[in-house]
């Protein structure tokens, strides 16, 4: 913005002074040639009383000491054809003049002034006097230098004048910018001093008032999950008694692993929404290897139940990953309900977790009819279903620096990459960093 103002004021000076300083230039040579001109002709009236009245040995001494006073070549031109002085052929204006008019004309030798003498016996007589171009231009050159310093000049202030008044004016942008990006990067303490015109203060007082508004929405957002944690509290403790009550040990254990589940997942719900803009918070980081065995032997249970043969490859771990723990076990289990949500019992499927060139991918491919059209859209479900299990699986994919891909099997069914990036201070150590300059 401050490059635009200050070419816009550049244009406007040197197109000003342009129409200014051409006109002033024109006059100045103008005004030279017409001071030189009066000059000569004042010159050549001095010789009137001579050539009307003296003899022809006096003429011929007054036009040489005047040629040797003013430089310039001078000429006297008698009835009876004699030239005194230069000896400079007839040219047209002197015929002119000899018929009794006096003029000014433009010759190759410089301007020309003519004054018919008129009063001597024998006729009339010539006064001739050349002013050299020199003398026509005398001073015009250094008149031209000093006016284009002056343009120079004039248009150098206009810059820098143009310069400090964009600064007043880019220098709130950026400020505004720079919150903007602050209160992007969840910094919602950002705010901006109202400064610069009228209109980019009241910009900065509206963008100050929108993340107070944040701010407020956010807490009263946590809030409302604390609060819904108390309210399943006492569903969950009933779940967990109604369990312990079973007569089955095995019955009895699987229901309080699920309330287990349940709970720690309502805990880590409102744990992320509570901190999740909070600056102090120490990066999300957990290990996919471990919550991969534990979720997919959770799910064995209900695979054997419904008759699905389930193939796990894992590769050994620890395998860090720079999502949280309730996130990846969320993803997961997003993932595996979608396989016995969408397919029919007994269709068995596999899990794969694998390291990949820095990179944790987590395979699940089953074997049943295959992923419709648009299925990772947020809400969409063509079974029924909530629509948000790959949604929880490509948020938790991006959280730590990876995408969800989804493929076709080469039997038809379903096959879901989850690839998921090293915790975050691993990947700041091999960001490739600028070179100096």
């Amino acid at each position: 913005m401050r490059a635009r103002l200050a070419l816009l004021v550049a244009a406007v000076s040197v197109l000003t002074l342009i129409a200014f300083l051409v006109p002033l230039a024109l006059l100045v040579r103008t005004v030279a040639e017409d001071r030189a001109t009066v000059r000569a002709t004042a010159d050549a009236q001095s010789l009137v009383p001579v050539v009307g009245t003296a003899d022809a040995a006096t003429i011929r001494l007054t036009v040489e000491q005047l040629a040797a006073e003013s430089g310039r070549p001078v000429s006297v031109f008698l009835p009876d054809g004699t030239v005194l002085g230069a000896q400079t052929p007839r040219t047209p204006a002197v015929a002119l003049a000899a018929r009794g008019q006096s003029l000014t004309g433009e010759s190759a030798a410089g301007r020309e002034v003519v004054i018919a003498v008129q009063g001597r016996a024998d006729g009339t007589g010539v006064i001739r006097i050349v002013v050299p171009q020199h003398e026509l231009t005398a001073g015009v050159t250094r008149a031209w230098l000093v006016l284009a310093l002056l343009g120079v000049i004039l248009v150098l202030i206009g810059l820098l004048v143009a310069d400090r008044l964009a600064r007043t004016l880019v220098r709130p942008i950026s400020d505004l910018s720079a919150v903007s990006h602050r209160l992007a990067n969840a910094e919602l303490d950002a705010r901006v001093t109202p400064a610069g015109p009228a209109e980019l203060r009241e910009v900065a007082g509206a963008l100050n008032h929108l993340a107070t508004r944040i701010q407020v929405l956010l807490v009263q957002e946590r809030e409302q999950v604390a609060d819904l944690s108390h309210q399943l509290r006492t569903p969950l403790t009933a779940l967990r008694l109604e369990a312990e009550s079973l007569r089955d040990p095995d019955d009895a254990a699987r229901i309080t692993a699920a309330a287990d589940g349940l709970e720690r997942a309502v805990t880590g719900l409102i744990r992320q929404a509570r901190w999740r803009h909070s600056p102090a918070a120490a990066p999300a980081t957990s290990d996919a290897a471990a919550i991969v065995a534990d979720r997919v032997a959770f799910w064995s249970v209900l695979a054997e139940d419904t008759g699905r043969a389930v193939t796990l490859d894992l590769a050994a771990g620890p395998i860090p990953v720079g999502v949280a723990a309730d996130n990846l076990t969320a993803a997961v289990d997003a993932l595996l309900g979608n396989v016995f949500a969408h397919t029919p019992d007994g269709t068995p499927f596999a899990v794969r977790l694998a390291q990949d060139a820095g990179e944790v991918i987590l395979t699940v491919a089953d074997e049943g009819p295959g992923m419709p059209i648009g299925a990772v859209r947020r809400g969409a479900s063509a079974a029924g279903s909530t629509g948000l299990g790959l949604d929880i699986a490509r948020r938790a994919a991006q959280a730590g620096g990876g995408r969800l891909e989804l493929r076709t099997g080469p039997g038809g069914g379903a096959q879901v990459l989850l690839r998921l990036g090293p915790p975050t201070s691993t990947r700041e150590a091999e960001a490739p960093r600028p070179r100096d300059a």
